[in-house]
């Protein structure tokens, strides 16, 4: 007898993306070992909303998040890795349904034993803030990426990278699509414990300031996109800026960049309202 969400063409097609991705962040070393975790809004997706959520794991959370009550949401597991995710998604991934106060989750991809005493990333919070926030401000964006581009991580270990304001500068400045398609530039998370609120909460101004990319110091990028490869191809193109950067530094010589005015032509010709 096949699962719910084998049946669900949408749910199915969605899983596969999310496998697909985990197989190639891990393939572009960007998620050793158990590194990086993915989620998706399924809500939109589900055509059977009906559970007999007794038979179903629940776990309480530190906090409610009151906008993402009776959602559902495909999460990556915590000490999981990508290349294990990429054969068998859901021995890797679960499927969780908040309750009606948001502050708890039942895992309902698995029955009640929980042979695997499976648990989503520990990165949970960042996840459900960001989810809670984008369901609150009407935002088509369902799926949130955490990765760690080796070029982006390491750029953040050089202090005149530790801004907003000078990392955006140099990234817009290695090549034209940076600018183009991340025109609002990332925001910049000075290092915290990674898997807490304080994290979280941090994560969450920049996406309330309206950013799609959020880079942890010394750590890794968060992204959100409608799908997972749109939150991808971001951090794809700057951590390519990232890498022409360091590319040229190892010619002995300083990148030029593109300067004020050529980033002025490049928004008047495709960033216009």
């Amino acid at each position: 007898m096949k699962e719910f969400f084998q049946e669900n063409k949408k749910i199915a097609k969605t899983i596969t993306e999310v496998a697909d991705l985990a197989n190639y962040l891990w393939q572009k070393g960007w998620a050793e070992r158990n590194a990086g975790n993915i989620s998706v809004n399924l809500t939109e997706m589900m055509t059977e909303t009906q559970f007999e959520l007794e038979h179903y794991p629940m776990f309480q959370l530190e906090r409610s998040y009151e906008a993402l009550a009776d959602l559902f949401f495909f999460v990556t597991g915590t000490g999981k890795r990508m290349r294990d995710l990429a054969i068998n998604p859901m021995k890797n991934a679960c499927i969780i349904k908040m309750n009606k106060k948001g502050n708890a989750y039942h895992i309902i991809s698995m029955k009640k034993r929980n042979l695997y005493n499976f648990r989503p990333t520990s990165e949970l919070p960042t996840h459900l803030a960001v989810h809670n926030m984008l369901v609150s401000s009407g935002s088509k964006n369902k799926a949130v990426v955490h990765t760690r581009p080796n070029e982006l991580v390491a750029m953040t270990q050089i202090p005149k990278f530790q801004t907003a304001e000078m990392l955006n500068k140099t990234l817009w400045g290695m090549h034209p699509e940076a600018f183009v398609f991340v025109p609002r530039g990332v925001y910049m998370v000075p290092y915290i414990l990674p898997g807490s609120h304080k994290i979280a909460d941090a994560t969450i101004k920049g996406f309330e300031n309206g950013h799609d990319v959020v880079i942890w110091e010394k750590h890794g990028a968060f992204a959100v996109g409608e799908t997972v490869s749109d939150a991808f191809d971001m951090i794809d193109i700057l951590a390519k800026s990232a890498q022409i950067w360091f590319m040229a530094m190892q010619t002995g010589n300083e990148p030029e960049g593109l300067n004020d005015e050529q980033l002025l032509e490049l928004k008047e010709a495709f960033l216009k309202k």
